[in-house]
């Protein structure tokens, strides 16, 4: 099972899902160029950009555990607490160019407002005359998607025990009108005692209606996204349907042959193949969840996520349980430390080489 790209279909551009990392003081901003630039450009406080700057000058880069088209996700410890976040560190003229930034501004502007348990925190932004950093929490158990090509097929426990955390960060979001769009195992991190931690917030928006632009992995597009008819919060609910048959299968629904052109055409026609592994309770909810028009889809009525909650898949689960945190974790990561970076792929250490960002690009990052 190789690793899926996201993608905004409407610009053609793929995007990976995570960043990188090193030691960011042997090529740092100098002291005097940051405030020459906050002069300029930034509506943020003079006082508050020096802050963010002493704080990323006070962060030892370690190293990188993820990186995308135009981005890093770097492991970092702060010298003074010697606590470990995960700093996402952009190239700004790669995001300009990639017809990015609003999408990387959403996505900061989303995560500056949301704290919930299974959702990655953001602690502060930053910018220089290269970068956009993110400082969020270091995830050490590694991706999801990880432990799912190990095992190639969960058992119905384990499923539910994912898929009832991520039911409660989708009613979170939704109640905040924030629509995810990019639900893949490669967004969903553990963390050291196997909980769920979703990341990535790059396509997510909020939105009182419908939006438009079509964007995500194929493999877990909705028939509205494929159609351009305009979308909502119900197309998590079809992606979360995806995510539990690729956990009890090994495989998504609509890709059987892993050609990721076949995808469109099998989910306009809604004809699945359902193996032997998927037991009648969960193929029925699957069902529901993966119903053709957005409008009747399990999640999209009145009750919202009431809806999902209350069917007979999670008759077991006790909701304020998942909440604290009580259930017991199928999977536990092997980490031997906070920092610990044994759980992500090895990357290369090429970040630092990237371009300075011209003087019109800065100006889109004032607020950053």
């Amino acid at each position: 099972m190789a690793s899926r790209s996201s993608v905004q279909i409407n610009s053609l551009h793929t995007s990976n899902r995570t960043t990188e990392s090193p030691t960011l003081n042997n090529h740092k901003t100098n002291e005097s160029d940051t405030v020459l630039v906050a002069k300029k450009f930034s509506c943020v406080s003079l006082v508050e950009r020096e802050e963010r700057q002493q704080a990323l000058d006070r962060l030892e880069i370690l190293k990188t555990v993820g990186t995308g088209s135009y981005g890093h996700v770097v492991v970092a410890r702060d010298r003074d607490t010697s606590n470990y976040y995960a700093l996402k560190i952009f190239t700004i003229n790669h995001v300009v160019q990639s017809r990015q930034t609003e999408h990387v501004k959403s996505e900061k502007e989303i995560l500056s407002v949301i704290k919930h348990p299974f959702i990655i925190r953001l602690y502060w932004t930053h910018h220089s005359e290269q970068f956009l950093y993110m400082l969020l929490d270091y995830v050490p158990g590694g991706e999801l998607f990880t432990y799912m090509r190990r095992k190639v097929i969960f058992d119905i426990k384990s499923s539910l025990f994912y898929i009832s955390e991520i039911t409660l960060a989708f009613e979170y979001l939704h109640s905040l009108q924030i629509v995810y769009r990019d639900l893949k195992p490669e967004n969903i991190l553990l963390d050291a005692e196997g909980h769920v931690k979703i990341v990535d917030f790059g396509f997510a928006k909020k939105i009182l209606n419908k939006t438009f632009t079509t964007c995500g992995t194929p493999d877990y597009l909705s028939p509205e996204l494929f159609k351009g008819t305009g979308h909502n919060k119900s197309t998590d609910w079809w992606s979360l349907g995806i995510l539990l048959f690729e956990m009890l299968s090994g495989a998504t629904p609509f890709n059987p042959n892993q050609n990721e052109s076949e995808i469109p055409s099998r989910v306009l026609a809604g004809r699945i193949t359902w193996p032997r592994t998927i037991d009648d309770q969960s193929k029925v909810f699957i069902k529901k969840l993966l119903v053709q028009n957005p409008d009747k889809r399990l999640g999209a009525g009145r009750n919202g996520s009431r809806e999902v909650k209350e069917q007979p898949f999670f008759a077991s689960i006790k909701w304020e349980d998942v909440y604290a945190r009580k259930l017991k974790p199928p999977i536990v990561p092997t980490v031997q430390h906070a920092g610990d970076t044994s759980c992500f792929d090895q990357y290369k250490e090429d970040w630092r080489s990237a371009p300075f960002a011209s003087d019109k690009e800065l100006e889109l990052f004032a607020d950053f």
